[in-house]
């Protein structure tokens, strides 16, 4: 009796065991459709596969996660798999409609389909699935109306609709789903009201309907559960007044409300918003005073009203805003005095209050607010004089003091204003006297405009000194005498100097007549010194000549000695050259140092470690055994003996600059026409090395490490471009790697050294490195910071794709930005795209890398205004880490 029990229970199992599993056809035909690849493994569990999750009693699929692997293919396949109670296929390349019979998914809680390309319209048969709680379809090219059978989701909590192509009305219905937190339907084209029970039945957390064109009133409802905490309404047709019921919300953070038609005055309301970080309610139809309770808001970091009709007095008590950093209050009908509390905002970064009817002078104490960038106080009343103490403003990076009526002259001290970049404009107002010769060094000044005074003298020579310049205007006044020559003000129109009676010269195309003479004198003074000194004694010609003869012939004896040298590798053959000066930042590392040493380093090929756009970089190691990076500048017209000083200069500021991600030099050698820059030697090379040079052997995925390093690089370059510096070749060979493998910026003393008598303009043409030279630098011929951005961008898509900037694999005239770019006119997806050693290690570095993908994207647009400012990009990293 026994046996006949264990045998048939033995049966049983062997039937049991070899009975297939529920969801096996199912999941067998979706593995040949999708061909995802970790489904690949012979004989195994579909419950085993990645991203499929089953009930452990059942073995039925409960779970589907297959977001972001560059799949496609007919997904029609996934509605027989009944159990199924969260779906994403998110980031894929799905493409048709989304499958009607996804409506027998009754189970189904969550579903994401965004980031697609699923057309048509939604299909109403989603409304069967009243279990959803989170759909979520944005970023496809859906058209059509949001179908009336949703309304039966009731348990709904988040719908993410955005990005679609989605017309009609936001239906009233949805005002009725009384779990919901999160609305999102913005860039779509979406028309009528928003309903105005949104938000009645349910505590929305989240609103954003941004870019579409809505109209109508904001309803109070959004805001009567006092739970919102963002609301995005900006670019639609609202009109209406801000509600009272605005300030229910004391969980509200961010409120975006421009480019609208809204009326009225501000909710005093706004200031029990304790929680509030961003109030933008720019270009719109706002009247009345501005509320003196912003300053309750203790969090505020940005307050933009600009472009309205408001009008009274800036309030006194923004000045507690001790967090706030952008305060935008241009185009408007402002009145009063620039209040001096703001002073006290010590995080104030941009301050813009142009275009409206200010009055009184401008506070003595202005730059204690050290943090100030942009300073805007334009098409105002401004009297009195512009303060000697506006030289303290040292982090400035445009001022405009434009149209309004400043007397008195301009003070000297604007000289020390070091990182003015962008502009500087004086214009229109009642300023008289001469312009000072400080301004000369304001070297980083893109744009200076002191038209519409009453300025008189000269335009001092000192004023080449502004090597940046590239739009200038004096005119108007009452200056005098010839325009110096200088290519900036050369190749301006005549305009920027008319209306100026007795200037002469060009761009005026008149005769100074004798005034020409007297500078071509100032201009060459030296060597009319050395004529006539040579002209008065045949014995100091002889000399001269013998001793130039000499020299010569001394010069050319120790430059075949150097080739000598450096072809045979003999030590004693290397000359001695005549040091002229040397120096070593850092008191503790100065014995360490041997100027001898470093010189003759690079007279030998075998130290030379990479040849550069502008520099040549050789290994020295000192007799104190201490190892150097020294790199020798390839200057463009011998100019280093004759501008030593004010290249000497200029090294030790660079020694002084402050950031863990910039290679900076730690001291220098000049002789003869060379200079040689210490640094510090990167015992991990450089970022072109680490990432095309490893071998295939000891490559290990190290996704993290990359995008640490992408964001040491970004930090690195948005501090350079905060202190007005521009790099001119940005690229992974110019990225050094430390012990700890840590990001530094190379290169960053080239553009002030190459050649000082030049501006960046003059070496644009040669700028960068072969494949991530910026497009617009052919044409305009001028290195700027969104050139900058788009060589990070290139470096970036490396780091992405492991691939190099330019390759023949790419085919004929295509680099790596073309190549990245047009991948989806090739039908490629992304993950074909980066490198799949990495993308396919887990979720998290896969959903990291197609975010920095995006980013290096805006990064590479072709056109310079739409890539974004280093500033945000570090922002944007730092969100994806």
């Amino acid at each position: 009796m026994a046996t006949s029990l264990l045998i048939a229970f033995i049966i049983f199992f062997i039937a049991q065991a070899s009975a297939e599993l529920p969801d096996e056809p199912t999941m067998a035909a979706l593995k040949e459709e999708l061909s995802v690849p970790e489904w690949s493994s012979p004989n195994s569990n579909y419950c085993s596969w990645r991203g499929v999750t089953c009930n452990q009693s059942t073995q039925l699929v409960e779970k589907l996660e297959l977001s972001r692997l560059g799949l496609r293919g007919n997904i029609s396949l996934i509605s027989k798999l009944t159990s199924l109670q969260s779906l994403d296929l998110s980031s894929n390349s799905f493409h048709g409609s989304i499958p009607s019979s996804f409506g027998d998914l009754v189970e189904l809680v969550y579903l994401d389909l965004s980031m697609n390309k699923f057309e048509s319209s939604i299909p109403s048969s989603l409304g069967s699935i009243v279990s959803l709680k989170s759909l979520n379809l944005s970023n496809n090219l859906l058209t059509g109306q949001i179908p009336n059978s949703l309304k039966s989701l009731e348990k709904l909590e988040e719908l993410q609709i955005s990005g679609n192509s989605l017309g009609g009305y936001i239906p009233d219905w949805i005002g009725n789903f009384s779990e919901l937190r999160l609305f999102s339907a913005y860039e779509n084209r979406l028309s009528g009201g928003i309903p105005k029970n949104l938000g009645l039945f349910s505590k929305l957390r989240v609103l954003n309907l941004h870019s579409n064109n809505l109209n109508g009133v904001i309803p109070e409802s959004i805001f009567s559960s006092g739970e919102l905490e963002i609301l995005v309404l900006t670019v639609n047709g609202l009109n209406g007044r801000i509600p009272e019921s605005i300030g229910n919300c004391k969980w509200l953070s961010s409120v975006r409300i421009g480019n609208n038609r809204l009326v009225g005055r501000i909710p005093l309301s706004i200031g029990n918003a304790s929680s509030l970080t961003y109030f933008e309610a720019n270009d719109n139809l706002l009247s009345g005073e501005i509320p003196k309770e912003f300053a309750k808001c203790s969090n505020l970091t940005l307050l933009n009203l600009a472009s309205n009709l408001l009008a009274g007095v800036v309030p006194l008590e923004f000045g507690d805003l001790k967090n706030l950093q952008e305060l935008i209050l241009s185009n408007n009908s402002l009145t009063g005095d620039i209040p001096k509390s703001l002073l006290k905002c010590r995080n104030l970064s941009k301050l813009d209050m142009s275009n409206n009817k200010l009055i009184g002078s401008l506070p003595i104490n202005l730059c204690d607010t050290s943090r100030l960038q942009f300073l805007h106080l334009d098409r105002n009343a401004i009297t009195g004089e512009i303060p000697h103490e506006i030289g303290n403003c040292v982090r400035l990076l445009e001022l405009q003091l434009g149209s309004n009526l400043l007397s008195g002259t301009i003070p000297s001290e604007i000289g020390r204003i070091k990182n003015l970049q962008i502009a500087l404009n004086l214009s229109f107002n009642q300023l008289y006297g001469p312009l000072p010769e400080e301004l000369g060094k304001l070297d980083k000044l893109v744009s200076l405009d002191v038209s519409n005074n009453k300025l008189s003298g000269t335009i001092p020579m000192e004023l080449k000194g502004m090597l940046s310049l590239i739009e200038v205007n004096f005119s108007n006044n009452e200056l005098t005498g010839q325009i110096p020559i200088f290519g900036p003000f050369q190749n301006s129109p005549s305009s920027s100097f008319s209306g100026n009676r007795d200037l002469c010269g060009n761009p005026l195309n008149s005769s100074c007549g004798y005034l020409e003479n007297e500078y071509e004198v100032d201009n060459h003074k030296v060597s009319y010194k050395i004529v006539l000194v040579v002209v008065g004694s045949g014995l100091t010609v002889f000399t001269t000549v013998s001793v130039i003869v000499i020299l010569f012939m001394l010069r050319e004896k120790q430059e075949l000695s150097a080739k000598a040298a450096k072809a045979t590798g003999d030590s004693a053959s290397i000359p001695n050259p005549v040091i002229v000066a040397g120096n070593v930042f850092a008191d503790s590392m100065k014995q360490a140092v041997d100027f001898d040493s470093v010189v003759k380093a690079t007279y030998k090929d075998s130290n030379k470690l990479s040849n550069g756009t502008f520099s040549t970089v050789y290994k020295a190691i000192m007799p104190s055994g201490l190892v150097l990076y020294v790199k020798q500048l390839k200057s463009v017209d011998k100019t280093v003996v004759h501008y030593q000083n004010k290249m000497t200069r200029e090294l030790e500021r660079l020694g002084k600059l402050s950031h863990a991600n910039l290679m900076r030099p730690i001291g220098y050698v000049i002789y003869e026409d060379v200079a040689l820059l210490l640094h510090n030697h990167m015992p991990n090379g450089t970022l072109a090395q680490y990432l095309h040079e490893t071998p295939q052997d000891e490559y290990k995925p190290d996704w993290p490490m990359r995008l640490s390093i992408a964001i040491g690089v970004a930090e690195g370059l948005a501090f350079l471009h905060q202190v007005a510096t521009i790099h001119l070749d940005i690229s992974s060979s110019n990225i050094f790697l430390d012990s700890q493998f840590n990001a530094l910026i190379g290169e960053i003393e080239i553009s002030k050294l190459l050649d000082p008598s030049k501006g960046t303009a003059s070496i644009s043409a040669v700028a960068g490195s072969f494949g991530y030279i910026p497009p617009e630098y052919a044409y305009t011929m001028q290195v700027t910071a969104p050139g900058n951005v788009y060589s990070y961008g290139v470096v970036l898509l490396e780091l992405l794709t492991s691939r190099l900037p330019v390759d023949e694999q790419f085919g004929e005239g295509i680099d790596l930005v073309k190549w990245v770019h047009s991948a989806s006119k090739r039908g490629e997806t992304p993950e074909q795209i980066m490198d799949t050693r990495l993308s396919t290690v887990s979720f998290s570095w896969r959903k990291q890398m197609l975010a920095v993908l995006k980013i290096a994207m805006l990064c590479t647009d072709i056109t310079p205004a739409k890539r974004p400012k280093m500033k945000k990009v570090v922002e944007m990293l730092l969100e994806v880490k």
